[in-house]
């Protein structure tokens, strides 16, 4: 059965001027590149959209441009969760009245809280809209990994529907395709084609800036039985998912889009832009996967 939020979800950039500012002309044009390419969805406002470094307002900007640029077509999930639960909250209100579709809400962070704490901040947060909940489990940035127990209880929460889990641990993936009806998301673009072996839909994914109907196609393959015609298109793609991992996202995807002619601009400190000896190893993959880059960045 098809995933209720799609398939293909883009973790999109989210384009600066050139005096830092939100470019929201660029943020549609690429929304609309991004839809028009095969993505079933975007994720907005999350890590490679710059969150930390994003107010509000501009998250809410960012979100009601998706809604009213993609939305009757592709599904928007805002990235709603912070470390702290009345912050959360509050995103969360808030873009279910601009119209989002589903909210993705990562563990909360640097507090630590154990497992009792975060059934708790995830139900605070399902209390605020009934739209679905994307719980995103990335133990290597904020320190706690969701264990399959606690997984479990989260499935159990009504609006909870889906987890996008960034850790290789294919056994943690198994536990949750086995032990919960949540739709298992690769959080790693790396993860797609492993994550589909043991009953993942699909990715929410850093790749899909750039090449979504690729990342769709492999999708189709794989439940089509075609697993050869998969294998061989996350073979094709690995040159260019590890180009954007030269270094920490979302620089190596920002520095691509623009060799690809996107003009998403720079970063936010503490973010800074690639190297000149990462800007050729991002040219090389995105050569090697088959992409025309312009002679110079």
């Amino acid at each position: 059965m098809t995933p209720v939020l799609g398939e293909v979800l883009t973790a999109i950039v989210t384009p600066f001027d050139k005096d830092g500012a939100v470019d929201y002309d660029r943020f549609r044009t690429l929304a609309r590149h991004v839809i028009d390419n095969g993505a079933d969805g975007l994720v907005v406002a999350a890590t490679t959209g710059e969150s930390p470094t994003l107010t509000d307002e501009e998250k809410f900007e960012l979100w009601a441009a998706s809604v009213d640029e993609v939305g009757e077509r592709a599904t928007v999930i805002a990235s709603t969760g912070t470390y702290s639960t009345a912050h959360s909250v509050h995103l969360t209100e808030k873009a279910h009245e601009l119209g989002v579709d589903g909210f993705l809400v990562v563990t909360p962070y640097y507090n630590k809280p154990p497992p009792r704490g975060i059934v708790e901040h995830f139900k605070a947060i399902a209390a605020a809209s009934d739209k679905p909940i994307v719980v995103y489990n990335i133990p290597q940035r904020v320190v706690v990994n969701i264990e399959p127990e606690t997984m479990v209880e989260l499935a159990e929460i009504p609006s909870v529907k889906a987890v996008k889990q960034a850790t290789e641990d294919l056994d943690q993936a198994r536990r949750i395709t086995a032990e919960t009806d949540l739709d298992l998301y690769a959080g790693s673009d790396h993860l797609v084609y492993p994550f589909l072996e043991v009953g993942g839909v699909g990715g929410v994914v850093v790749h899909g800036n750039i090449v979504p109907g690729r990342i769709k196609e492999m999708i189709r393959l794989y439940n089509e039985g075609d697993t050869e015609g998969a294998r061989r298109i996350d073979d094709e793609l690995k040159p260019l998912v590890d180009a954007l991992g030269v270094t920490i996202n979302p620089i190596p995807v920002k520095a691509a889009l623009n060799m690809l002619g996107h003009e998403v601009g720079g970063l936010r400190l503490p973010l800074v832009d690639a190297t000149d000896d990462e800007l050729v190893e991002i040219r090389s993959g995105l050569e090697r996967a088959g992409l025309t880059a312009p002679a110079s960045v």
